[in-house]
């Protein structure tokens, strides 16, 4: 089975961008997806400034350039990605995305933002050698709500729109590790 990496770019520690990308890695592992995550709010801030890539970003690098599926949640903020994904980003080679399926999911305060996944963000993946971008689904605060347990609930309409996305996902990966089948010679 593929693996696959989500990357949560939210600066925040209990953000629904984190929230939306530990959903998604769970909805993917319980369909038998090997998921790693980083988040990048996690990553040493002054490694990730000054483009040390040994350490945890090494680490976080490779399991990125092992990974045949990335899902990249990010805010979005001033209609555009977050900062601290970009750092995260602009450290990766310009093949790091090669051959991988990505599917980029974002949050924000309003759909005003809705079209930063594809004028911003979108961009980027491409110049990290994406060759297969999922549609990027664009989910606003008030469809996931924090609980008084700290965590989140999305509501059924986005829900279900995730689910689709999520499984376009995994049906890309599944075609993509499925083997192409060898032509039977003809007989004459």
């Amino acid at each position: 089975m593929p693996s696959i990496v989500t990357i949560a770019g939210s600066p925040s520690a209990h953000s629904r961008t984190l929230g939306v990308a530990h959903y998604a890695a769970q909805w993917l592992r319980a369909r038998g997806f090997e998921v790693h995550s980083i988040n990048v709010r996690d990553l040493p801030a002054e490694d990730l400034l000054t483009a040390k890539t040994t350490g945890a970003i090494g680490d976080a690098v490779a399991l990125l350039e092992g990974a045949s599926g990335v899902v990249v949640a990010t805010p979005v903020y001033k209609a555009a990605y977050a900062g601290a994904l970009k750092v995260f980003l602009d450290l990766l080679s310009q093949s790091a995305l090669a051959g991988k399926v990505v599917l980029p999911l974002a949050t924000g305060g309003t759909v005003a933002h809705l079209l930063a996944i594809d004028y911003a963000l979108r961009p980027v993946l491409n110049a990290l050698g994406a060759q297969h971008i999922l549609n990027g689904l664009f989910i606003t605060d008030k469809q996931v709500q924090k609980t008084d347990a700290g965590g989140f609930v999305i509501d059924d309409v986005m829900l279900e729109r995730l689910h689709g996305s999520l499984t376009d996902l995994a049906v890309c990966l599944s075609a993509v590790a499925t083997p192409p089948m060898t032509p039977t010679p003809m007989r004459r």
